[in-house]
């Protein structure tokens, strides 16, 4: 299946894609949180859609998504996850995941503004392959962990590099600003993705190809993660990990190129759609 959410943000509802046309599951009386994932949805969520198919409504392309997730209990990110991410940066390859936290406040809808913060000179792209979490993960063993997916999607790990590197301490001050984590626009089951591990992902700015990599390139692949970072903290229902960036980001280039009020961005993977975001500076509230 995949799954979608739209609608006003804060007021969305839930859908689904079939034969690339969307339809309203706001009927099934859920929307796709932590209880959702944690109370066999996805198997529920299939047999709603069977029965009522016919009468299921149609909804309108040109719709506002939100995140296909609704808020999870944690956005858990990986740095360094590429090798030729690792080399762009001048950094080491990582022995063990490099792991830090996106505030759930960063979560927004896969094709909203992003918003770069007060102060910022650095906010850069990364396009990244995230996983869902389907229920309770703790101690993991590698050869399960695949059992504790329920799905995945994109997600641009958006991110201010002088308030990651330059400001002392880790590195989610410059990860977890408002509007930091694009998600979406869709989440697509296991079942849709033949091999998470050979997904080409891909990102340009103003029409511009900026990253073209692929999920093969992965220092730690998707099961490894998951029974990884189980080791450390509970994983929820619905709880999101992304994965990593391929090489090109704007951190990488000589010299640094970052984010300016009007650009454009698109990204996409396969499998997991496209998003689109206009960024837009600050503007304080009155």
């Amino acid at each position: 299946m995949k799954l979608i959410r739209y609608g006003a943000s804060g007021q969305e509802k839930t859908g689904i894609i079939i034969d690339d046309n969307y339809y309203d599951t706001s009927a099934f009386g859920e929307d796709y949180n932590e209880h959702f994932f944690e109370t066999n949805g996805l198997k529920r969520l299939a047999e709603f859609v069977q029965t009522y198919s016919d009468a299921l409504p149609v909804i309108s392309k040109n719709v506002r998504l939100g995140s296909p997730v609704a808020r999870p209990s944690k956005i858990v990110c990986v740095g360094l996850n590429y090798k030729d991410h690792a080399a762009e940066t001048g950094a080491s390859l990582p022995s063990e995941p490099i792991l830090f936290l996106k505030a759930t406040t960063a979560l927004c809808g896969p094709n909203d503004d992003i918003i770069i913060p007060k102060d910022s000179e650095k906010t850069d792209w990364e396009a990244e392959l995230a996983i869902v979490i389907g229920q309770r993960a703790a101690y993991v063993e590698e050869g399960e962990a695949l059992n504790y997916v329920a799905g995945y999607c994109l997600m641009n790990d958006v991110s201010e590099r002088a308030f990651q590197l330059e400001r002392n301490g880790t590195w989610d001050k410059g990860k977890g600003c408002d509007t930091f984590a694009p998600t979406g626009p869709i989440m697509a089951t296991k079942d849709e993705i033949a091999d998470v591990h050979n997904l080409k992902l891909w990102l340009k700015v103003n029409e511009q190809l900026m990253q073209n990599g692929s999920t093969a390139n992965l220092i730690f692949n998707v099961p490894y993660l998951v029974s990884y970072i189980s080791r450390f903290m509970t994983l929820l229902p619905g709880d999101i990990i992304s994965t990593g960036t391929p090489a090109g980001v704007g951190l990488g280039m000589k010299p640094p190129v970052y984010l300016q009020p009007g650009d454009a961005i698109e990204l996409g993977a396969d499998g997991l759609g496209v998003a689109r975001q206009q960024v837009k500076a600050y503007i304080p509230q009155a």
